[in-house]
């Protein structure tokens, strides 16, 4: 074994990437809970990847109709469900796997907004953070088109059709974007090259890259400060730090078995929940001819959903809703310059602070609520608000950031939870 290591080694750096980024990757002493999501989501999307080709193995991207009347995509989707050997779990194991991936990635913000895990030196870390998020919002919204079921078509003619909005560029960018004039047989196979090719290849790209880059500034910790800073002259390693291996492989194993329990409970008690996870009508045969009395976006785009149709069309042009829907998932982005704090951790911020982020993440889901329930009075009346509170939070942060009281951050980790 030795003898092969070795040869392999001569050849390709083995041994350097392993010591690199695991044996002697020091990460702070003191991560917590929050500190799972990160290797969750890399689980997470494995587990997608891994399923997705079994699914592709006899999943069939047609839009016309078989002898039965029923769309061939939609019939391939059944037939996994009830003809291929566990395909029906390999099914839920993916459309459940795809709203744990969003649980899992909001989750990861979450804590990088509490830490202050995007300031600096890991702007560029953020950035490239986002664009993952980006990435992975067109990957979810690609493959909601494949099952071919009512909510599949209708929420795709929906999103697509936000594009005509677009000034200028609008209707040549949604017939670009359909293969089309009309969703059709162009859409779904192209929407089906996307999803299983081209999007994984630049998530998992992306992904790398993530992980080269957190490796090179560091990795954050609750405290918010940077371990570099206090190298042993004799080791020359962190004295806050601990190896990444086996210490952090060890506890994200605990975090992976309690996530892979809480999984498999969805996947076999309760694989739609309610309907969030997967929508009734999208066991209905997709009908160009019938539209749904509802129309909404799958959970994890409802926020955003919310935000767009809580801005009126001007001048009959629902292009400003549209732009501030974009806005709205962009903005995070500038996060790293807005924040003005003298601090990184929640921990030594003021209260002004803790108040915005905890308002913002309740507003969030929030507004996640009203974008699956059908357009109302009083829920336009509270989509409205929660959209000004939304961007309330980024154009006051640097004001409330600034003046907000701190405490003194402390030269070494602490292990306060």
């Amino acid at each position: 074994m030795n003898k092969l290591l070795t040869w392999i080694d001569e050849r390709f750096p083995l041994i350097e990437t392993w010591k690199a980024h695991l044996a002697e990757y020091y990460a702070p002493k003191n991560f917590n809970f929050w500190y799972y999501f990160g290797s969750l989501a890399l689980l997470v999307l494995v587990i997608q990847i891994l399923s997705g080709i079994f699914l592709t193995m006899h999943y069939k991207p047609d839009a016309s109709l078989n002898d039965a009347g029923i769309p061939v995509a939609f019939a391939s989707v059944e037939y996994i469900m009830r003809e291929v050997p566990w395909g029906w779990l390999i099914r839920y194991i993916h459309s459940t796997g795809a709203s744990f991936f969003f649980i899992v990635v909001y989750l990861h913000m979450f804590r990088a907004l509490m830490y202050g895990s995007h300031r600096k030196p890991r702007e560029l870390l953020w950035i490239i953070g986002m664009v993952i998020y980006l990435a992975l919002m067109a990957e979810a919204f690609m493959g909601y088109l494949l099952p071919w079921g009512q909510m599949s078509f209708w929420g795709a003619q929906v999103i697509v059709n936000l594009f005509d909005a677009i000034p200028v560029i609008g209707p040549d960018l949604s017939v670009w974007i359909r293969g089309d004039y009309v969703i059709g047989d162009a859409t779904l196979n192209r929407f089906f090259s996307f999803h299983v090719i081209l999007l994984p290849l630049l998530l998992a790209g992306l992904v790398f890259v993530h992980i080269v880059a957190l490796h090179k500034v560091g990795s954050n910790n609750p405290d918010g400060i940077e371990i570099k800073k206090n190298i042993d002259p004799k080791t020359g390693h962190a004295v806050d730090g601990i190896p990444f291996h086996p210490y952090y492989t060890v506890k994200d194993i605990v975090g992976t078995v309690v996530f892979l329990a809480l999984f498999c409970a969805v996947i076999f008690f309760m694989p739609t929940l309610g309907g969030y996870f997967l929508e009734h009508n999208n066991f209905v045969p997709a009908d160009p001819l019938k539209t749904p009395d509802h129309i909404a976006p799958v959970w994890y785009f409802t926020p955003f959903y919310s935000i767009l149709r809580a801005v009126p069309p001007i001048l009959g042009s629902q292009f400003p809703g549209v732009l501030l829907m974009g806005v709205s998932v962009v903005i995070f982005v500038f996060l790293p310059w807005l924040d003005r704090s003298k601090v990184k951790s929640i921990r030594y911020r003021g209260s002004l602070y803790k108040w915005a982020l905890g308002i913002f993440a309740v507003n969030f889901i929030l507004l996640g609520y009203l974008g699956v329930k059908p357009v109302s009075d009083l829920y336009q009346l509270l989509a409205r608000i929660g959209t000004v509170i939304y961007f309330l939070f980024f154009i006051l942060m640097p004001w409330y950031t600034k003046i907000d009281k701190t405490k003194p951050e402390p030269g070494r980790v602490t292990w306060n939870h």
